[in-house]
């Protein structure tokens, strides 16, 4: 797996709003137009813009306008793709960044008798 912790980061940061977890929650049974997110949140219109385009950009949710309004769904390959990526950084794996530095000072001074 390609480690982008950048690319990630702005994901999860994108998660880390309380709103946007709703909307994502929200979306998860289906489509749904700005004015139902709207109703449900009670939200103004640039409120939720603010939120939808932060969702966009990291690529968590897809958006297409219909006429005044936009539909939004969530994009199954980057929910995906983010789980997978939580796993791997949480599990022990070969090329790790830990394992170049598996040695602490700690270790170190353990071994010389400090």
């Amino acid at each position: 797996m390609k480690q982008s912790y950048s690319e990630y980061a702005a994901l999860f940061k994108a998660l880390s709003d309380e709103t946007r977890l709703k909307i994502i929650d929200m979306l998860s049974c289906g489509e749904m137009c700005a004015c139902d997110i709207l109703e449900q949140l009670s939200l103004s219109q640039s409120t939720l813009s603010y939120h939808m385009k932060i969702l966009s950009e990291c690529g968590i949710v897809n958006a297409v306008r219909d006429g005044a309004w936009m539909r939004y769904t969530i994009s199954k390959a980057r929910a995906d793709e983010a789980a997978a990526f939580v796993g791997y950084i949480t599990t022990d794996k070969e090329d790790c960044i830990c394992k170049s530095c598996r040695k602490t000072k700690c270790e170190e001074g353990e071994s010389n008798g400090k």
